[in-house]
């Protein structure tokens, strides 16, 4: 995809939010990504580390069919890659794992969740803000950072019809109130922001 192509679709994004301080603020991931469930869905996590996750959900929609992927061989997956893959899934979950890839393979994982996706499908993915620069270079396997517009458009040029962005911040609720409430024009002033990842869903037409 050239430059041009890929500016007017971050433009689309920007026309949404036009900075990054116009994403909400979600604090809690869990119960956030809840609404977006409903019990006896299929489900696929990406990058599911040991599944930990697969367990949470369980708690609450104990008929969701919950299937992981992940290259990391330390735990047993469904999957192992994402050839392997042939059924299809509600929602897709990956959270901090496109910045892993570079710009090529970023795009591929894209094409091949809308693929795996059934209509309506959902996908919830997060990534470190890069507004707040600590987030992204503390991992030294991190290959791309995405800004929000980037991967807002990267999602819509690939066929998604929705998007919804926020900013993550899950810290103790003295830490959360004296930043969001007191130091928050001190970051707005200096173009940096202090919450960890961004958080993106989107839908399959």
């Amino acid at each position: 995809m050239n430059w041009a192509e890929q500016m007017k679709w971050r433009e689309r994004v920007h026309q949404k939010y036009p900075e990054v301080w116009d994403l909400q603020i979600i604090r809690k991931r869990i119960p956030f990504i809840l609404k977006f469930l409903k019990d006896g869905e299929s489900v696929l996590e990406i990058g599911a580390f040991n599944r930990e996750l697969g367990d949470r959900i369980k708690k609450y929609y104990p008929h969701i069919e919950y299937k992981s992927m992940d290259i990391d061989p330390t735990y047993s997956h469904d999957y192992v890659s994402l050839e392997e893959i042939k059924e299809t899934f509600d929602v897709i979950l990956l959270f901090e794992v496109i910045e892993h890839l570079n710009q090529e393979k970023g795009r591929e994982l894209v094409r091949k969740i809308y693929d795996i996706l059934k209509p309506e499908g959902r996908v919830i993915l997060t990534t470190p803000n890069v507004y707040t620069p600590a987030q992204y270079w503390k991992d030294i396997s991190h290959e791309t950072p995405y800004h929000y517009e980037e991967l807002g458009g990267l999602f819509l040029s690939e066929g998604f019809e929705s998007i919804e962005m926020y900013r993550l911040y899950s810290e103790p609720f003295l830490r959360y109130c004296l930043k969001v409430y007191l130091f928050s024009p001190l970051f707005h002033l200096l173009g940096i922001d202090f919450t960890k990842s961004i958080l993106l869903i989107t839908r399959k037409g």
